[in-house]
């Protein structure tokens, strides 16, 4: 019991982030599926909704579009919490350093989501679609997952959380 103790305190951080990752993935799929639900009669609407560089958008695909939208937004924001008091331990909610590091939380994501967004047909077209579960690609899926979570934990780490305790005030 007491090397499982041991092991966890050593590696308390990337244990926390892990478990912390799992349930904001549980958070982005709640929100998703309950808006999903609510927006149901519309999605079940084909009209157009209007179009775009060619591109025709029905209700159905821009209830998708709004649902997904919150539901990342949620995510981000149950991570971002998550993150600074268990995970990276961040101490100050003084409104200068809690937005300053909610701003570079949102910022990066941003960033590790294009790279989602872009990276996985990327890989499909340099050729790896191989199926995995059923679903093509999704080789290229898990790939670009396992570079998003580090990457994710590493601007945590070096960058948003950095100063993990309030530096104190100075007298004068």
């Amino acid at each position: 019991m007491n090397k499982i103790k041991e092991l966890f305190v050593k590696y308390k951080e990337i244990i926390l982030y892990i478990i912390f990752g799992v349930l904001t993935t549980l958070v982005n799929w709640a929100v998703y599926w309950v808006l999903a639900r609510i927006f149901s009669a519309q999605m079940e609407n084909g009209d157009l909704f209007f179009s775009l560089f060619g591109m025709e958008i029905t209700v159905s695909m821009f209830t998708i579009f709004i649902a997904n939208f919150v539901a990342w937004v949620a995510g981000v924001a149950f991570a971002f919490v998550t993150n600074k008091i268990w995970v990276f331990e961040s101490k100050s909610w003084k409104p200068s350093v809690a937005l300053k590091e909610f701003w570079l939380f949102v910022a990066a994501r941003l960033i590790t989501g294009v790279l989602e967004w872009f990276g996985v047909p990327l890989l499909v077209a340099i050729g790896l679609n191989q199926p995995l579960f059923g679903a093509e690609g999704f080789v290229a899926k898990l790939v670009v997952s396992v570079i998003v979570v580090i990457l994710n934990y590493v601007f945590s780490k070096l960058i948003i959380f950095k100063d993990k305790k309030e530096k104190p005030e100075k007298s004068e």
